[in-house]
């Protein structure tokens, strides 16, 4: 699955035309704690090894995710491999175990919206960072990838948003120095 994704700086105003235009889903609170491989610098790969903690309605759900190097130019597109878990803790023990070690908890609070068919958007207040808001579409065929990219962006750039990102969030901390 390759996950076609842009994410731009939000602001009130990008958040509020959101909230205005697009059907709200739920809101999310994620702890998203990554690791570092041990004998791979993920930082030189582009890569990225997390488990996530996402918290919504009264539930609990976890995710162990990989993601791939970025494959486009403009965007955060990259491949991604999620399954879900059921014990993040052990799962953590486990990486730690094979030397895996931990880098940074990144934490946020994620509304989720539905833009239509294959397309959802989020706003993010992520801790240390501020406002983003972010838009993916899911595709198995690389070929697709520029124009839904044309596309996310386009959408964005209709909500107000004026400058795009993309860096991670555990990259925009570590180079913040959080």
């Amino acid at each position: 699955m390759i996950e076609v994704e842009v994410k731009g700086y939000g602001n009130n105003d990008v958040f509020e035309k959101v909230r205005e235009n697009f059907k709200f889903i739920r809101k999310e609170y994620h702890e998203d704690t990554y690791y570092q491989h041990p004998c791979r610098d993920f930082s030189k790969t582009d890569e990225a090894l997390r488990i996530r903690v996402r918290r919504f309605n009264g539930h609990f759900e976890a995710f162990l995710t990989y993601k791939g190097p970025k494959i486009d130019p403009r965007s955060k597109t990259r491949e991604e491999i999620e399954v879900p878990i059921e014990d993040p803790d052990a799962h953590a023990r486990i990486l730690e175990s094979l030397g895996f070690r931990e880098v940074l908890t990144v934490e946020k609070v994620r509304e989720k919206y539905y833009v239509e068919r294959g397309i959802t958007l989020t706003l993010d207040e992520v801790e240390g960072l501020g406002k983003f808001v972010e838009i993916e579409a899911i595709t198995d065929d690389k070929s697709k990838v520029p124009e839904l990219v044309e596309r996310l962006r386009e959408i964005l750039l209709e909500l107000g948003v004026t400058r795009f990102e993309r860096r991670s969030y555990l990259e925009l901390l570590l180079e913040k120095g959080d």
